[in-house]
């Protein structure tokens, strides 16, 4: 049996269902799991941790990303540009992915990721070049040497430009090519288990680059298998115009007729449902990933967050991909989707707090966690920390539970632990050489954008 004693805790945000804040407390933790929360647990443990002055909060959990876009971000090219052409003119980047580039970009961002605080990390990888091998299980290896936490998904597309989509020709397959590979990769990665460092979802890219069919096929394998279900919709209003001529429906009408409602399905995005939509995604389950940073910075709209928040809708957060974020930070997310919704909504928008709550127990009801997503004995030991002595936070601090969103955090967090183990330590990782992983990704990210 493995310890872990974090003693005297300042301040410990449990994002529990009480919305518990504990003053002055110890978290023992055992075998990876948090066995109690309380004062003077114990003197002893295999690693003694002072957590004197400093503010504890659940793990981040990021309900959306791509990234492999680690390697497209901040391209001159299409700074400017929204959704469509920006997706076209990046598929010539993207068509050149390869087992290294996946690596190192998983590598580089969930790094990033985990210096702030996240602790479990979504990845909608869609994009399967040929003759490219096990891309989900090169994901996979990059979380097993950081440490995260990772559920993963068999993304895939089936319609090129030649059929109306979007991508290149080279980066589709047939149906039945990706559900042949959707069997082998839930049988050798999918793991339901309590405490799961590694599940997977299928997630056909968007209504937008796959077929009916494939989308059909795709929610009868996952619920064969019982993984989630997870695409991109009603992001802009190109999409909604798009479906509306190819389909004559809206774009959620079109999911619903082919099986993806209910409670084990997740939207990226969900900008542009209407009212009706709205109620239908409450009275389902159905959850939305909220992107604020992206969707601003592709112009795409704002998302009716207040509006889903009121209805019951399950929402969580998300970063997206680095190529329309040009980041991995959760903890910026918070912030600015604060001060987003502030602006749109005045005094319907959610606290601070409330998007504290959704970067952790609405994110981890997306992923259908119940073991994540909140400090309560019996879960897994997933939690960041901060020291509130810090110059940043001087006289910022009488809130902790808001202070993410309010004042936010501009340096890594002192600490991030996951699954009981410390991950992030002095705003440093602690499994691997940064500096090593930052010269090695930046070579393979040179290489990779010079056959462009």
């Amino acid at each position: 049996m493995s310890t872990l004693l974090i003693k005297n805790l300042n301040t410990v945000v449990t994002c529990d269902d009480n919305d518990s804040v504990l003053k002055n407390v110890d978290i023992l933790i055992e075998d990876n799991v948090i066995r109690a929360i309380g004062p003077s647990l114990a003197d002893t443990a295999d690693r003694v941790i002072n957590g004197e002055h400093m503010l504890c909060y659940p793990g981040l959990i990021n309900t959306h990303h791509h990234l492999y876009q680690q390697f497209s971000r901040n391209l001159k090219q299409v700074q400017n540009m929204e959704l469509f052409d920006w997706l076209k003119t990046l598929y010539e980047i993207w068509k050149n992915l390869d087992r290294d580039v996946i690596r190192m970009s998983s590598m580089s961002g969930m790094g990033e990721l985990m210096k702030n605080g996240c602790t479990t990390c979504f990845d909608h990888h869609y994009v399967f070049p040929a003759n490219t091998g096990d891309l989900i299980g090169a994901q996979l290896e990059a979380a097993s040497a950081l440490g995260i936490r990772m559920a993963c998904s068999r993304g895939s597309m089936d319609l090129s430009k030649k059929d109306g989509g979007l991508p290149p020709d080279s980066v589709v397959q047939s149906v039945d090519e990706i559900m042949a590979d959707s069997v082998r990769l839930i049988e050798k990665y999918h793991d339901p288990s309590f405490g799961s460092m590694h599940t997977l979802a299928l997630a056909p890219c968007s209504p937008f680059s796959v077929s009916a069919e494939l989308l059909r096929q795709s929610a009868i394998l996952a619920r064969q298998y019982k993984v989630r279900l997870h695409t991109h919709l009603c992001e802009t209003k190109d999409e909604e115009n798009y479906m509306l001529e190819r389909e004559g429906v809206r774009p959620l009408e079109y999911m619903a007729r082919l099986g993806w409602i209910g409670d084990d399905v997740w939207y990226a995005h969900g900008i542009h449902f209407n009212d009706e939509e709205l109620k239908l995604l409450a009275e389902t389950g159905t959850g939305v990933a909220h992107c604020p940073v992206s969707n601003m910075k592709l112009s795409s709209g704002i998302a009716r967050i207040p509006e889903m928040l009121d209805l019951g809708v399950k929402v969580g957060l998300a970063v997206d991909g680095s190529a329309s974020q040009d980041g991995s930070n959760l903890l910026e997310e918070i912030r600015i989707c604060y001060l987003l919704h502030r602006l749109n909504s005045s005094r319907q928008a959610p606290s601070g707090y409330d998007i504290l709550k959704l970067a952790t127990r609405g994110s981890a009801s997306l992923l259908g966690r119940t073991d994540i997503g909140s400090l309560e004995v019996g879960k897994c030991a997933d939690l960041f920390m901060v020291d509130s002595r810090r110059l940043e936070l001087v006289g910022a601090c009488y809130d902790p539970m808001s202070v993410f969103g309010t004042v936010g955090l501009r340096q890594p967090v002192d600490y991030t632990i996951v699954n009981g183990k410390v991950t992030v330590e002095g705003g440093r990782l602690v499994n691997v050489d940064e500096e090593k992983l930052a010269h090695d990704a930046q070579a393979v990210c040179d290489a990779y954008l010079a056959k462009n």
